[in-house]
């Protein structure tokens, strides 16, 4: 781990401190992160919340919710191999359910209309069925909303995701997540119940200090929705997952478009919203995601901001009270404050010199735009003055491209080469690009008039 300034790790710990004597934690364990590192880590309080042994990075806690953006992981990583589109309807691969039409997308953002919990005892402290149980006791009278008409946050439909999951894969959800996610990361501390070195989840007295054993069954068909243990050093891998250093598990590009704004929670402000497995939350200039967990004994966050490279984690065992996300958006300022992260070196970069030829300017009707190539591969196409429609792309065919994000994202590109086998123009979802303003060489839709400019 690489250490940070000491007056920095002052500042996290007394943050840590303060949390965990204010909000009375019996242990608190915190992490930063950075450009896919672990920086700093720090701990408070007891195990058994009165003396004896204190926590450290390989301590398990419980995730909660956080093992929802797993399971998400999972579900993407079967539409980049082709297995399923998001936009397909349960039904299709899991046939039979009240709630066929939902579509996989969803579920996972939330917006599928399903009941937040699932229905009977409380599945958080009660021993879980299986899933033909759980399918039962989904009756229609269980979809709350319309499909796509508004965030409503249902534990259920990550149950139905794990289910999916272990259809598509031939085994169980669990079993897919330590084979092509924890496994690969190298979390080898997360697992569904407490091994090894554990903080036990209590509930704390409102009105005492005393303490209330919490418990920690197995929560069976809804173990999807928040079943999984962890560390940590652990949770410091997932957070930088999160951030874009996926090693291997998914594209970065793919975990980008977890990132995206699916929904957003609170629509007159938006500072809370929601993508495909990970919540987004929006502070003070950032926009930052991770997500969140609770359990009966436990309270977590992660989150990071991929514009700076910074994230924290937070872990605590106990059922309320602890403020995590607070916390962790603290713990990443503190961080960012003290310790600005430096840009990093301008350095030259491998390029196929034969796409200099596509560089420079280009308009669209009157307007000039800048095509310039990007150090990690592809090019940005943006207006000349920094306002209006900009988008990356990568190629994927001799020149063919596609859009990566802004208003051209999916959009196709095309080059198009005259004679002399130079480019003449661009085709962007039919819109062209040439080198001269209206330049009458060129196909433009509904022609060029032949007077040409006038003054």
């Amino acid at each position: 781990m690489r250490p940070m300034l000491p007056t920095t790790e002052l500042a996290l710990l007394r943050r840590v401190a303060t949390e965990q004597s204010t909000n009375r934690a019996p242990s608190l364990v915190a992490a930063v992160v950075r450009d896919g590192e672990l920086v700093w880590s720090g701990a408070r309080g007891f195990l058994d919340g009165s003396g004896g042994d204190q926590p450290d990075d390989d301590t398990q806690y419980r995730l909660g919710s956080i093992t929802k953006s797993l399971v998400a992981a999972l579900v993407l990583r079967l539409r980049d191999e082709g297995r399923l589109e998001l936009n397909d309807p349960v039904d299709r691969h899991v046939p039979g359910t009240a709630f066929g039409s939902t579509t996989i997308a969803q579920l996972l953002a939330h917006t599928g209309g399903l009941t937040a919990e699932s229905p009977g005892s409380w599945w958080e402290r009660s021993e879980g069925g299986d899933w033909p149980a759980l399918e039962n006791s989904l009756t229609p009278g269980e979809v709350k909303h319309r499909p796509g008409r508004r965030f409503h946050y249902s534990n259920v439909g990550y149950g139905v995701l794990g289910e999916l999951v272990a259809r598509m894969r031939g085994t169980s959800w669990l079993e897919a997540v330590q084979a092509e996610i924890t496994g690969p990361l190298g979390m080898t501390r997360t697992s569904p119940h407490p091994e090894g070195r554990y903080a036990p989840g209590w509930a704390v007295h409102p009105f005492a200090d005393v303490l209330l054993p919490e418990p920690s069954p197995d929560a069976g068909a809804m173990a999807p929705a928040g079943q999984l243990w962890s560390t940590v050093n652990d949770l410091a891998r997932w957070t930088s997952f999160t951030g874009g250093h996926t090693g291997g598990v998914l594209h970065p590009d793919t975990v980008a478009e977890m990132r995206e704004v699916a929904v957003v929670d609170d629509a007159d402000t938006w500072t809370a919203g929601y993508g495909l497995g990970l919540q987004l939350v929006r502070t003070g200039g950032r926009r930052l995601a991770g997500h969140t967990g609770s359990m009966p004994g436990f309270v977590s966050c992660s989150l990071v901001d991929p514009a700076t490279g910074t994230g924290a984690l937070a872990m605590a065992n106990s059922t309320a009270g602890v403020a995590v996300v607070p916390l962790v958006l603290d713990l990443i300022s503190i961080a960012d404050e003290y310790e600005p992260n430096l840009p990093g070196e301008w350095r030259a970069s491998p390029t196929d010199t034969r796409l200099l030829e596509l560089t420079g300017l280009w308009h669209w009707g009157p307007s000039p735009f800048h095509l310039r190539l990007l150090p990690e591969g592809g090019f940005n196409l943006a207006p000349a003055e920094g306002r209006g429609r900009a988008s990356r792309f990568r190629p994927v065919a001799e020149d063919e491209w596609i859009g990566l994000d802004g208003y051209y994202a999916g959009e196709t590109l095309r080059v198009v080469r005259g004679t002399d086998g130079l480019p003449q123009h661009l085709d962007l979802a039919t819109f062209i690009f040439t080198r001269t303003p209206y330049d009458p060489a060129t196909p433009i839709p509904g022609g060029v008039d032949e007077k040409g400019w006038r003054p």
